[in-house]
């Protein structure tokens, strides 16, 4: 892996998924920090008051009290200093295509991405 990144905050509350994605990330050396949140509004209180800094963001799109959109009308609220994050990468395993539009149409998110993240998928958004 090229590109590394300082921290790496995947939001996704399934701890299995968690658990995989890191895997994935921490051995393809993706970032040198990697923070697992399992609460979308836990991940964006943390961002709000500074506790996590990220420069890249996996996010899934189906979770309790806050699904990913919801995470991200919360994060446009967010002042210009808090939104670290250089790409967000929507991190789904929904198949519906309005999803997939939503997504494309959000000035935030830099990809959508179905699960699970790969080796192959991180080498090629390094590309």
């Amino acid at each position: 892996m090229l590109i590394s990144y300082k921290t790496c905050l995947l939001i996704d509350d399934n701890y299995i998924d968690n658990f995989v994605t890191r895997r994935i990330l921490e051995s393809s050396n993706f970032a040198e920090k990697i923070v697992v949140q399992q609460s979308a509004t836990e991940a964006i209180e943390a961002i709000r008051i500074g506790e996590i800094k990220p420069d890249v963001i996996f996010l899934d799109l189906r979770m309790p009290l806050m699904n990913g959109f919801e995470f991200l009308q919360e994060y446009d609220k967010l002042s210009e200093e808090k939104k670290s994050a250089k790409k967000i990468f929507m991190l789904s395993s929904s198949l519906d295509p309005v999803d997939v539009k939503r997504s494309s149409q959000n000035k935030y998110i830099t990809q959508f991405i179905h699960k699970p993240l790969t080796h192959k998928t991180l080498e090629e958004l390094s590309a």
